[in-house]
């Protein structure tokens, strides 16, 4: 992967990389250590149980060792630093020229792979996810434009002994699901990098959290960004408190999709302005 730092992070080289290039970058110097301890205490406190265990695919699902990996959702309301993370000056300066200026947040969780955690199979990500069901999918669909960037922060080292994300550079210029005769595992790189670093990738690459051999935890605050238009995974306005939502900037009200009306109900909203007409 190419590597920026918070000063010589370019959108125009950073979307060139993630359209034509391997998919993936790596930034750094983007959060303090500080904002990297808060983030992961709050999410070991909030999967200090098997309770919050993640969707495994196949093999891990078979071997019942899906509690090994556990999910935290709706971040925003469990502490500032999410919000901090989520519209950080940088990311939200590339991702406006990625995925078009009043672009959204799709989801805002946690992934955290305990030692032992068998990792996944490889895949895309939402809303490309389930592109294996391609008749679903409008014909011709294609990668000439995003509908998806993903953004990891990584809060443990992220090696090849603690699973760091294997992914397939390039793949994310066909859009399709991977199959086996793909060779994904002989053919991936991964994506290293220490607590702090953040990863910033186009999800249609193909990609995979690798087993966890080591014996430390692997967590990362995963982020996905979509067009305006495209509905989001999570229902973050309807779970987060009126006091939030009062006091979100500008930047959050974006990522919330509150700038964007829609769908509405126009009938309504038609005979409402015919009245003030009148």
């Amino acid at each position: 992967m190419k590597r920026f730092t918070a000063q010589t992070a370019d959108p125009v080289q950073i979307v060139d990389e993630l359209l034509h290039g391997k998919g993936a970058v790596l930034l750094s110097g983007l959060f303090t250590p500080e904002q990297i301890a808060d983030a992961r205490r709050i999410i070991h406190a909030h999967s200090a149980t098997a309770d919050t265990v993640a969707h495994f695919q196949g093999k891990a699902a078979e071997e019942g060792t899906f509690h090994l990996q556990r999910r935290v959702w709706n971040l925003l309301a469990k502490g500032d630093v999410f919000t901090d993370m989520a519209a950080h000056p940088v990311l939200m300066a590339i991702l406006r020229r990625f995925l078009g200026t009043a672009f959204i947040m799709g989801s805002i969780a946690a992934n955290r792979i305990l030692p032992g955690g068998p990792g996944q199979e490889p895949h895309v990500d939402y809303p490309y996810w389930d592109m294996y069901d391609a008749e679903t999918h409008p014909i011709g669909l294609n990668a000439s434009f995003p509908m998806n960037a993903q953004v990891s922060i990584l809060l443990d080292p992220f090696t090849e002994a603690t699973g760091a994300t294997a992914y397939l550079p390039g793949s994310q210029k066909e859009l399709r699901y991977p199959t086996e005769a793909d060779n994904f595992y002989g053919r991936c790189e991964r994506m290293l990098g220490e607590p702090g670093d953040v990863v910033l990738f186009f999800g249609a690459a193909w990609h995979c959290a690798m087993p966890n051999t080591s014996e430390i935890d692997r967590t990362a605050v995963l982020i996905n960004y979509l067009p305006k238009w495209v509905k989001p995974l999570e229902d973050m306005p309807a779970a987060l408190p009126a006091a939030f939502m009062d006091n979100a900037s500008p930047d959050m009200r974006q990522l919330l999709g509150l700038n964007y009306p829609y769908p509405e109900v126009l009938d309504q909203a038609e005979a409402g302005n015919a009245v003030g007409r009148t």
